[in-house]
């Protein structure tokens, strides 16, 4: 179970959006930090498409955590990011850099991840792009 959390992060870290959508159920349940629930692969997609037109970031000091039942695991990180090109209702991008502690949660059904929910401080987040 750990291995499809890592080779998820492995996919994020190379802006490899097939791989990481390789690593979900059909009916993935994508909870994203301050957002509304995405479900199914193709939503799946679609935010990731757009957030690498927004953001380019890398992940670094993971540290993944499993259930002895293969069923759930935990992701803490540091996102290493630079926000390229403004979002909708957020500052406005002039390539600022930011580090940000987060989180990621998952369920893993038959080898795939089922559900993943991310967390991290909005506020630090806004407070580092818009000084």
């Amino acid at each position: 179970m750990m291995e499809i959390v890592a080779r998820y992060f492995e996919a994020f870290n190379a802006g490899d959006v097939p791989g990481m959508v390789a690593c979900l159920s059909d009916d993935i349940a994508h909870h994203v930090n301050e957002g509304q629930v995405r479900t199914g692969k193709p939503a799946f997609t679609e935010f990731c498409t757009h957030m690498n037109r927004c953001y380019r970031e890398q992940l670094s000091d993971m540290v993944i955590l499993t259930t002895s039942g293969g069923t759930r695991a935990a992701a803490e990180y540091v996102v290493n990011g630079t926000y390229m090109a403004t979002d909708a209702g957020l500052p406005v991008a002039h390539g600022q850099t930011y580090v940000l502690p987060a989180g990621s949660f998952f369920d893993i059904r038959d080898g795939r991840i089922c559900r993943v929910t991310t967390y991290y401080n909005l506020a630090d987040w806004m407070a580092q792009v818009s000084a």
